[in-house]
């Protein structure tokens, strides 16, 4: 990467573990997407619910030539929200993620994805 890896912790406790499991994560998506300009990642606890739990947000922002990639992982239904706080496994959900768009990014820049051609385009949105 051209640009160093920046980890951010907040509302969290930084910890060694979590950010040498990031650089494992980081480095697999290195080997996947060889020409990755840089990478942001982010982890936050928003709030300390006792009840429910507190699972943790991650946000991953790739850099890459001429776009970015923003992924974020959160808890949207009540029964993720209710799981046991495990940043672990909000890492791996989020760079299992950020895995799967990095692929779709580089199948999409190689032409190994279909686009619609706006050129076929039909006003009403079908292909001529």
């Amino acid at each position: 990467m051209d640009i160093p890896l920046e980890i951010a912790f907040h509302n969290l406790e930084p910890s060694a573990d979590v950010e040498e499991l990031i650089r494992e994560h980081v480095s697999r998506l290195e080997k996947l997407y060889p020409h990755l300009v840089g990478c942001r990642v982010s982890v936050e606890m928003l709030h300390q619910q006792h009840r429910t739990g507190n699972i943790p947000e991650v946000h991953i922002a790739l850099r890459v030539p001429g776009r970015e990639i923003a992924i974020s992982r959160e808890p949207h239904h009540a029964k993720e929200r209710r799981a046991d706080p495990d940043v672990r496994a909000s890492l791996k959900d989020a760079f299992r993620a950020a895995e799967k768009r990095l692929k779709d990014f580089k199948q999409q820049q190689y032409g190994e994805v279909k686009t619609k051609d706006p050129a076929r385009m039909e006003p009403g949105g079908g292909i001529v």
